[in-house]
């Protein structure tokens, strides 16, 4: 996620120091490169030695040091992103006055990369009207504030206050400062997991899908840039990110409505729900009660999303679909590639072994319009949902 990306991590004097360690072990688990510059106060909480050993590099605290100092002005320019978390109420009001009094002070004030802050303090400081000029101030500047949350605080108060926890600012420096641009501007639609048919107040007709494959689709293209929604069926699957809409239906006909509003501006609509080609004629309004030897259900079509959408798309839209097949894979495949008007169809065989409902995994077949195909060999649904992506943006020609 952020391969090659350069952190500068400023640490000040807070008791949410403590998580200053797991957030340096995130950013480099990441892909980061991670150096770190602390205020002296801040060696109260938080070890140099555990975060030097964690990043590699040397942690920056004092701006000399016997017979060297600390190039505070290259350290400004090294990074990509310069993010003071946790940021204490004392080193914010001195940010937002222009002080500079400790080396971490002069990094920012010399800094030419963004700056992202992540505030840590109790209840009653946050909501003093100086801490919110303080605040106002550095928006005012230019810096990035990721909000505070709510929780149990050191003073024992519940409120508002807590820094950000780390799994959520390392998503917050992606969502935010580094997604790729090569498709920017281009809205996608995703959709994913079961329809569910209801027969009566209690009971559905439904399959196992679990919707892993279309939200691992749906994140895959947001890293690439693209405003993505999903219409997703009941999961128990949760979006990555914030960035990513989510409509959530339940039945066939809800998911085709969702999708039929989303047609018109979509750039690239992937279809990989496991929507119900059936559904019963009719919903009874109590409980079907076991009184009888058999039952019998008249079960009546559903409309085809894939093939509606394949009518009317135009040009420029690319319309992705997902086969299920346990026999004649190949030819199934070919066929719905046709008659649905689509641009590429991914092919699932139940025969594959750990690929398709339930996996985490996942083995496809991927055809084109063009009459080109792939076969991507088993692995995760996020790296699988990675090389179909790559094999859209190749087709659209970003």
């Amino acid at each position: 996620m952020l391969k090659g990306k350069k952190i500068l991590l400023g640490i000040t004097a807070s008791i949410a120091a403590y998580k200053s360690i797991l957030l340096a072990r995130f950013l480099i688990k990441e892909g980061a490169e991670v150096k770190v510059v602390m205020t002296q106060a801040a060696i109260d909480f938080v070890s140099p030695l555990v975060l030097s050993t964690l990043t590699n590099n040397k942690v920056l605290v004092d701006i000399s040091s016997k017979d060297s100092w600390a190039n505070h002005v290259m350290l400004g320019r090294w990074a990509d992103v310069f993010l003071i978390a946790p940021l204490s109420c004392n080193t914010l009001a001195k940010m937002a006055h222009g002080q500079c009094d400790n080396l971490l002070l002069a990094v920012y004030l010399s800094s030419t990369c963004p700056v992202v802050v992540a505030p840590a303090m109790d209840e009653d400081m946050w909501y003093h009207p100086s801490t919110k000029k303080n605040i106002i101030a550095l928006k005012e500047y230019g810096n990035t504030i990721i909000n505070v949350g709510t929780g149990d605080l050191a003073s024992g108060l519940f409120g508002e206050g807590r820094m950000a926890e780390p799994e959520d600012i390392v998503l917050f420096l992606f969502e935010n400062f580094f997604r790729e641009n090569v498709l920017k501007n281009k809205k996608a639609l995703v959709t994913a997991g079961p329809t569910y048919e209801q027969l009566d107040p209690v009971r559905f007709v439904g399959n196992h899908s679990s919707g892993k494959m279309g939200f691992a689709l749906a994140e895959a293209l947001y890293e690439k840039g693209a405003d993505v929604t999903i219409v997703s069926g009941t999961v128990y699957q949760t979006k990555k990110y914030k960035g990513i809409n989510i409509s959530k239906v339940e039945t066939a006909e809800e998911m085709y409505n969702a999708c039929m509003q989303l047609h018109e501006e979509s750039d690239i609509e992937i279809m990989a729900a496991a929507v119900a080609d059936y559904k019963p004629a009719e919903i009874a309004s109590e409980k079907i009660k076991k009184n009888q030897t058999e039952l019998t259900l008249q079960l009546i079509k559903t409309k085809d999303i894939l093939a509606t959408l394949g009518a009317s798309k135009k040009s420029g839209q690319f319309l992705a679909g997902f086969a299920l097949e346990t026999n004649n894979e190949k030819e199934h495949a070919l066929n719905k590639l046709k008659t649905k008007n689509a641009d590429m169809i991914i092919l699932n065989s139940l025969k594959d072994t750990n690929a398709g409902f339930g996996f985490d995994t996942n083995k496809v077949s991927v055809f084109f319009k063009d009459e080109s195909s792939v076969d991507l060999e088993l692995a995760s649904k996020k790296e699988i949902a990675q090389q179909i992506v790559e094999l859209i943006i190749q087709k659209i020609h970003v």
